[in-house]
């Protein structure tokens, strides 16, 4: 088996040292093993993506002196493969519109809370009315779908059992984008030839969801590794919504892009950072 990762930043913002990190560990796995190292572009939220951060990102993985194989996939080029899984669900009948806000479901008081926070409490579930003129999301009616013990394997946690219940019904296609994030990345990878998901531990939670959607659609299970994440002076994990220090920030202040690559490597990180073990 050719070993093949990728790293899939979305265009939202720009690169920071954690995305950068994340992107040279799954770069040098694949290197290591003689394998294929995969660039996607996650720009379905329409709202939000940029084209400048797009050429940014290909900037600034190329200043860090690293190299993908092939095309650079754009998941905005894949939305037939996203509907298609999503009718495929609906015919099984495991998915349900749902019309609730962030508001209705925070002011629910009968809103579980599992290991993220607030769970949906299914209030659009088993609906006969729905009003489909209205704007909607469709959520996985995760327990109907749940019919077996399912398992994956992460390089640094084992074996772990799927527990896809503490999420909740999770929303597979939003209202304001094709797909959510949940089933777009499963199917990409998949489609892809993934055969090691190298990516930060803050998403190891979502691979829970992610291994139910594989089951359901027939997809292959890839190996997983959640890797340590990097964290600011503050304690806080790097990340675009605490200012996290740019690229671009870097490389306009003088900074050599291999050197850096190379310090990150080493665990020689800048003043102030560390990695995180969260």
């Amino acid at each position: 088996m050719t070993v093949h990762t990728r790293f899939a930043p979305s265009p939202t913002g720009r690169l920071h040292l954690g995305h950068a990190f994340s992107a040279i560990t799954a770069h040098d796995f694949a290197r290591a093993q003689g394998g294929r190292f995969s660039l996607r572009i996650e720009d379905i939220d329409g709202t939000r993506s940029r084209r400048e951060h797009v050429d940014g990102i290909l900037r600034h993985l190329e200043w860090l002196g690293l190299e993908w194989d092939g095309e650079v996939t754009f998941q905005s080029q894949r939305l037939h493969l996203y509907e298609a899984a999503l009718d495929r669900l609906r015919g099984m009948g495991l998915l349900y519109p749902c019309v609730c806000t962030r508001a209705d479901i925070a002011a629910s008081l009968s809103a579980p809370h599992g290991r993220e926070g607030a769970v949906y409490p299914g209030t659009c579930r088993g609906r006969a009315d729905a009003d489909l003129s209205r704007p909607h999301s469709w959520r996985l009616d995760v327990e109907r779908a749940l019919r077996e013990d399912l398992w994956w394997h992460d390089a640094f946690a084992g074996r772990v059992r799927a527990d896809p219940l503490s999420h909740g019904d999770v929303i597979l296609a939003r209202k304001d984008a094709p797909a959510s994030y949940h089933l777009a990345v499963t199917l990409d990878d998949a489609a892809q030839g993934i055969t090691h998901v190298v990516r930060g531990k803050d998403l190891f939670e979502a691979t829970h969801v992610h291994r139910l959607l594989q089951a359901l659609l027939d997809l292959p299970t890839p190996e997983y590794r959640h890797h340590d994440l990097l964290s600011g002076p503050d304690g806080q994990r790097l990340a675009k919504r605490h200012g996290a220090p740019t690229l671009e920030s870097l490389r306009l202040a003088g900074e050599d892009g291999r050197a850096l690559a190379d310090r990150l490597r080493a665990g020689l990180l800048p003043v102030g950072f560390a990695a995180a073990k969260a």
